[in-house]
């Protein structure tokens, strides 16, 4: 068990912990990773505020820290983008996740029995659970997604082994893109998915480009320019020719 959160300024004197010692395999770690930053970067463009957060344990129950979840990722809607809880306590804000994701390890007990148990107790409004493993082992569907029905239950709604599945909470959809160790979470952008968000990388990388294509560009008008500036230095420099050799044909005459 690592670090412990006291809730200092309080009269509560329960410690939740911030950190466990249970890792994540790295295949879960690169797909969040890769997944968080852009499903921020989608909500900013949206003009939606709220921070998306990863593996933070999360609070809704005051003095009992052993009910608690830490999604491999989430999203606290209306909160500061900047900001770095080390943990989350609903009480003190009275905001609740309205998506969460998780990725299933290998072993998949947690997810399956646990999870949206624990989330339909904290008020999550939107579940998707993505199993990396689901074309390698058997039994496995690629991805789960659970919502609240018209009683107020987190349900699920839909399980499949598509490529994509959309969630209503963010307006956009979760896609996996790759194989095996490859496999990656993406934002597909409305109306089907197709189109992906681009990832820092490829922003780069289409800068990157723009500018090389500037360059050129800058490069072949200069190229043109001097062309044009040496036919009409030569074009000048005949006509003075010529000039030349009708004076001297007129004088001859003279």
């Amino acid at each position: 068990m690592g670090n412990a959160a006291r809730n200092l300024g309080t009269d509560d004197p329960t410690f939740y912990p911030t950190h466990d010692d249970m890792g994540e395999s790295a295949l879960q770690k690169l797909i969040i990773e890769l997944f968080r930053p852009l499903l921020a970067r989608f909500l900013a463009s949206q003009g939606v505020r709220a921070f998306v957060g990863a593996d933070q344990f999360i609070y809704w129950v005051q003095y009992a820290p052993t009910v608690t979840v830490a999604p491999d990722l989430y999203v606290l809607p209306g909160v500061d983008p900047d900001s770095a809880p080390k943990c989350w306590k609903v009480w003190e804000t009275g905001i609740v996740p309205s998506f969460a994701l998780e990725v299933m390890a290998e072993e998949n007990q947690k997810d399956q029995e646990q999870s949206p148990r624990r989330y339909d107790e904290l008020g999550v409004k939107e579940l998707i659970v993505f199993d990396p493993h689901a074309d390698e082992l058997p039994d496995r569907i690629r991805f789960s997604v659970y919502r609240r029905n018209a009683r107020g239950k987190l349900v699920q709604v839909e399980v499949t082994n598509a490529d994509r599945v959309r969630s209503t909470v963010l307006d956009c959809f979760v896609r996996v893109v790759g194989t095996g160790a490859a496999q990656r979470l993406r934002v597909g952008l409305a109306p089907s998915g197709d189109e992906l968000l681009p990832t820092e990388a490829d922003v780069a990388e289409q800068e990157r480009r723009r500018a090389e294509q500037e360059r050129r560009r800058a490069e072949q008008e200069r190229r043109r320019a001097d062309e044009a500036r040496a036919r009409a230095e030569a074009a000048e420099a005949e006509n003075a020719r010529l000039r030349a050799e009708l004076e001297r044909i007129r004088r001859g005459q003279a």
